[in-house]
């Protein structure tokens, strides 16, 4: 309980209304804007009424701390540029059914970090003004948060979770974290996002063969034959868009083509075609979100080089 003396102090009562909405915490550079003195919050640590937490803030009541508070200790404890990212940014945002064994925090490259056993203070390279949050906690916002909670994570099974709990739960689209997957450039776990991403993208609003020949007529191109049946010795395959008159085939591309059994199938077959004399192209789910005009540039492009004629 608040000293009596304190209950009308201004100083206090500002004290207390910012704890309010920091989940009871505050940090010590706060409380000293407020005019409360370091012998005060001493004296208040000293009687039982305060808590520390870490070096850099206090609990303003002697109880248990909730997930918010230590949410808010963890950015304090990291300093003025400090943030929630990956899952614990997540959380802090809505995901629910998620559990984070500790609080993660990033700062930026070359910042001073301040040592804690009980939250994960790290400095990144990939820390951005721009990818932060203000309104409430510093966060990174949802899209970054889920990448870098993915690139993170324990296991592959956990950024794959994750990933997926973000698109369902309604906090981020499919589209948005592949645009924030272009951004990475090299990760050990950056192919499995990418299958993860062109998953959820199939699944959103499923992007297959009908999607691309009526985008193709949209654009003015012939259309080509469909699933289209080819041998190759003992092999039969099928082909997803051939047009056999200009020898132009487009495979789209979904997660089973990236899973560790396709590979070998798909690598053969493309090489029997290319065998053969035929152009094959590859478009992935992501691209054709993300890119379609590069891509489909790009088939008008074989197209002309098979002996497609522009219309008069």
């Amino acid at each position: 309980m608040p000293l009596a003396s304190d209950l009308d102090d201004p100083r206090f009562v500002a004290v207390r209304s910012l704890g309010d909405d920091q989940g009871g915490v505050v940090s010590r550079r706060q409380l000293y804007s407020l005019g409360i003195t370091r012998w005060e919050v001493a004296g208040h640590v000293r009687g039982g009424r305060w808590l520390r937490v870490g070096d850099q803030s206090v609990c303003l009541h002697n109880s248990t701390l909730q997930p918010e508070a230590h949410r808010w200790a963890a950015v304090f404890q990291g300093g003025p540029r400090a943030c929630l990212d990956g899952a614990s940014a997540l959380v802090a945002g809505g995901l629910q059914r998620f559990t984070v064994p500790r609080v993660r925090v990033s700062v930026p490259r070359g910042a001073r970090i301040r040592r804690s056993r009980a939250y994960d203070i790290r400095q990144t390279r990939r820390w951005s003004a721009d990818d932060v949050v203000t309104i409430g906690i510093p966060r990174t916002r949802v899209a970054v948060a889920a990448i870098r909670g993915a690139l993170w994570a324990r296991s592959d099974r956990e950024a794959t979770y994750l990933l997926s709990a973000v698109v369902q739960q309604g906090l981020c689209t499919p589209v948005a974290l592949g645009q924030e997957l272009l951004r990475v450039r090299r990760d050990r776990r950056r192919a499995l996002l990418h299958a993860v991403v062109n998953d959820l993208l199939d699944g959103a609003r499923a992007l297959g063969e009908l999607d691309v020949v009526a985008e193709l007529r949209r654009r003015g191109l012939p259309p080509p034959q469909r699933q289209v049946l080819r041998r190759d010795g003992r092999r039969r395959y099928f082909l997803d868009l051939y047009w056999p008159q200009f020898g132009v085939v487009v495979e789209v591309d979904g997660i089973h083509h990236a899973w560790a059994e396709n590979v070998v199938g798909d690598a053969l077959r493309q090489n029997a075609l290319a065998i053969d004399g035929d152009t094959v192209l590859r478009l992935p789910l992501l691209g054709l979100r993300l890119q379609p005009d590069e891509f489909f540039a790009q088939i008008q492009a074989a197209l002309r080089a098979g002996g497609l004629r522009d219309a008069a």
